[in-house]
């Protein structure tokens, strides 16, 4: 079991234009109404992406609030209200770029930049490849800084059967980050009941 939860977390889920869409939806599936705080923030180029690889559209939670990427008028563009964590999921190398640049000119990329300064759980989920120089260092000023870089890279030891499954077998990863409970997902030689 992981560390006890929240009564409730509040949880900043970005989405950027890399492919895998799938993520942020199975990510968005999993967090719940009656525990999470759920705010969604799209890139410009996010909307494109997901009319191309999710074809029902993205499905946000009931409860889930979405913000326009112009705007400033959200609780957590600012420090004064800094937010339990956040999520850039997928997030592209140019996002990942601006976010290590400390670039702040539109609401993601403000978020992320009051994440980092009032320490609090930055989660960057790039999911491109291969990676060059630039990338490499981007994600090592971002670990000083205090962000989780945690790959799309899928596990197979559960023997995913279906897209959803081997997906979530990163979901879970980013979930097990924001010590919010697994209970249905795999882990590694865990004993079956």
């Amino acid at each position: 079991m992981i560390a006890q939860e929240r009564a409730i977390l509040k949880i900043i889920v970005a989405i950027t234009g890399a492919s895998g869409s799938i993520y942020a939806q199975r990510l968005l599936d999993r967090l719940t109404d009656d525990r999470h705080e759920i705010h969604v923030v799209l890139s410009n180029y996010a909307r494109q992406v997901i009319a191309e690889e999710l074809p029902d559209g993205l499905r946000l939670p009931p409860s889930a609030r979405q913000y326009g990427l112009r705007t400033m008028n959200a609780p957590f563009a600012s420090g004064s209200n800094p937010f339990d964590a956040m999520v850039v999921i997928p997030c592209s190398m140019g996002t990942l770029g601006r976010i290590a640049q400390g670039l702040s000119n539109d609401l993601l990329l403000r978020s992320a930049d009051v994440m980092l300064k009032e320490q609090k759980r930055l989660l960057l989920v790039p999911r491109e490849t291969p990676l060059n120089l630039i990338h490499i260092r981007n994600f090592e000023t971002l670990l000083l800084a205090g962000a989780t870089i945690l790959p799309a890279n899928p596990s197979f030891y559960s023997r995913p059967a279906t897209i959803d499954e081997l997906v979530d077998t990163v979901v879970s990863r980013v979930l097990n980050q924001l010590e919010i409970d697994t209970d249905w997902a795999p882990r590694w030689l865990e004993e079956q009941e």
